[in-house]
């Protein structure tokens, strides 16, 4: 479903894939509607690939950016509250949270809060 969703209009998947073949990231984005803009979904990095030295997180997100800042100029993300580690590399990219909060779907008890960053061009 992710991938099928990267080839749609106005959206986007991107992989990073290692040496040996085996997949060890994905990040995907997609325009739901005006209002909302570009929204980055289906984050994964493999525990073993995850880490600022190891780069892919970067790497990964910094190809959703450029897509994005030809949607929007921006770009919406929303991170579980108890993924502390996640929420620093936003917020290490750029990302600042919003205020907006809405229940996880697979836990209604816990939230997820929607963090923001306004695009430029280098």
């Amino acid at each position: 479903m992710r991938g099928a969703r990267g080839t749609h209009e106005h959206s986007i998947v991107v992989v990073a894939i290692a040496p040996s073949g085996r997949w060890v990231g994905t990040m995907g984005g997609y325009v739901p509607d005006e209002a909302t803009g570009a929204l980055l979904v289906g984050v994964y990095v493999a525990p073993d690939y995850r880490g600022g030295a190891a780069g892919v997180t970067d790497a990964l997100l910094s190809r959703i950016e450029d897509w994005a800042l030809t949607e929007s100029g921006r770009l919406t993300l929303h991170v579980h509250e108890h993924n502390d580690r996640a929420r620093a590399a936003y917020e290490h990219r750029g990302f600042a949270a919003t205020g907006v909060t809405a229940p996880y779907d697979l836990d209604p008890t816990t939230r997820e809060l929607e963090m923001v960053k306004q695009l430029t061009t280098s």
